[in-house]
């Protein structure tokens, strides 16, 4: 069973490099082993976890790769708007995949996922555990009639805490009702309650999503950019998960650069160090 575990916050200094994106791009398109990352012409970029066997439960490779693809959209000078969405219409995703749990921090906007570009959800199907914070976090959200959204993690036995931020995000009472109860929520209902923006019939949550992706691509990049870090920094609470997942980004920035091996390099050899900021 795929749930939405947070067990691996506590990450240690030896988890593995996100990998590298776009080795074999053609189109615009990249399909890598656990995502497809499809790069439209209008700025808009589709990604798309991509395991419908699985419910498009996220494992330890699929959160390294979601975590890549957006530093890669990030750095794009070209795609302006994301997308983000499970393959098919039966899930957006069950969440972390117990058989091979992830750093789901990795792959959770505005925390493992670093930037001021709008990123929309596409959910259809269902979306359990891990997979709602992924989506509560995005800053926009369209929802097939299908869509189904739960964090069960109160039955289970277990919660990483990220979700405490939907009490920031819809009605307090309501988020409680469903971090708490563990209540399903469906479409109608999150639309009602704040969560999604939109509802349509399942199997058009793609293209309604792309298609207010492309309306956004039509605005001003620097405001959208301020609004969301305005929003992201100032305005929205941050539970002490949220904090302890961004504080691991930064580390790792740190750990993986170039200059903790020239400093390590200079002491062994006995000279001054000559760091480069990289």
């Amino acid at each position: 069973m795929s749930t939405g575990a947070l067990r691996s916050m506590h990450a240690c200094a030896s988890a593995p490099e996100p990998p590298s994106l776009f080795k074999n791009a053609e189109k615009g398109k990249a399909e890598m082993e656990k995502i497809i990352v499809t790069n439209h012409d209008d700025g808009v970029t589709l990604i798309a976890i991509n395991r419908p066997e699985r419910r498009n439960a996220i494992c330890a490779q699929t959160a390294l790769e979601l975590q890549a693809a957006f530093a890669e959209f990030d750095r794009s000078g070209t795609q302006r708007i994301a997308v983000l969405t499970g393959t098919g219409d039966e899930a957006f995703s069950g969440g972390a995949d117990v058989t091979n749990l992830p750093e789901l921090w990795r792959c959770v906007p505005t925390v493992g996922i670093s930037t001021d570009k709008p990123i929309i959800g596409a959910v259809g199907g269902w979306c359990v555990g891990g997979a709602m914070v992924i989506a509560m976090m995005c800053d926009l959200m369209v929802a097939a009639d299908n869509a189904r959204f739960s964090y069960p993690e109160a039955k289970l036995g277990f919660t990483g805490g990220m979700i405490a931020g939907l009490a920031g995000r819809i009605p307090h009472k309501i988020a409680m009702e469903i971090m708490m109860l563990g209540r399903t929520v469906d479409a109608a209902r999150a639309h009602e309650i704040g969560l999604v923006n939109q509802v349509v019939p399942k199997g058009q949550q793609v293209e309604a999503a792309l298609a207010m992706a492309r309306e956004l691509a039509g605005m001003a990049p620097l405001v959208l950019q301020t609004i969301k870090r305005f929003v992201t920094e100032s305005v929205l609470a941050q539970g002490p998960s949220e904090k302890m997942g961004r504080a691991q980004r930064e580390l790792g920035i740190v750990r993986d650069s170039a200059d903790i091996e020239e400093g390590m390099l200079a002491f062994r050899e006995k000279r001054a160090p000559r760091f480069t900021g990289r």
